[in-house]
């Protein structure tokens, strides 16, 4: 298992915080993860000038499941003052394509960021090559 996993939660400070514009720089920053042997769920907390201000794993599934509720995502960003969330996986087959379950899960989450005030921008897939942006639906 790479090593990133010792830090559940990677908070950055304002000097070397990403920039987040299009769905390929958060797949810029699952190069760790895109090749794992199970799914690696994580959320990318940004402020209001959509920086990423944590990086956090939410849960490690199996090969082909993660169980993801939306306590486990939206604890650490109501205590962060997380203005928006990206969501992001691994498929370890290497096939981005989102399944129902994730599109599910997405819905889900949404919903719950709508009630809390905490936006759901995007989720992230990413695969062996390339990656599947929900919003941006490639």
């Amino acid at each position: 298992m790479p090593s990133f996993i010792n830090c559940i939660v990677h908070k950055y400070n304002k000097t070397d915080a990403p920039k987040v514009v299009t769905a390929q720089d958060i797949y810029q920053q699952l190069q760790d993860i895109k090749n794992a042997d199970r799914e690696i769920f994580i959320a990318f907390h940004m402020n209001t000038k959509m920086r990423v201000i944590a990086r956090e794993i939410i849960t490690i599934g199996t090969l082909n499941a993660s169980l993801v509720h939306p306590r486990s995502v939206f604890r650490t960003a109501v205590t962060n003052n997380t203005y928006a969330l990206i969501l992001a996986h691994n498929h370890p087959s290497g096939d981005p394509t989102p399944s129902p379950e994730d599109k599910n899960v997405y819905n889900q989450l949404k919903q719950a960021g709508d009630i809390l005030g905490i936006k759901i921008l995007d989720m992230i897939i990413a695969g062996d090559k390339t990656y599947h942006s929900i919003q941006e639906g490639c």
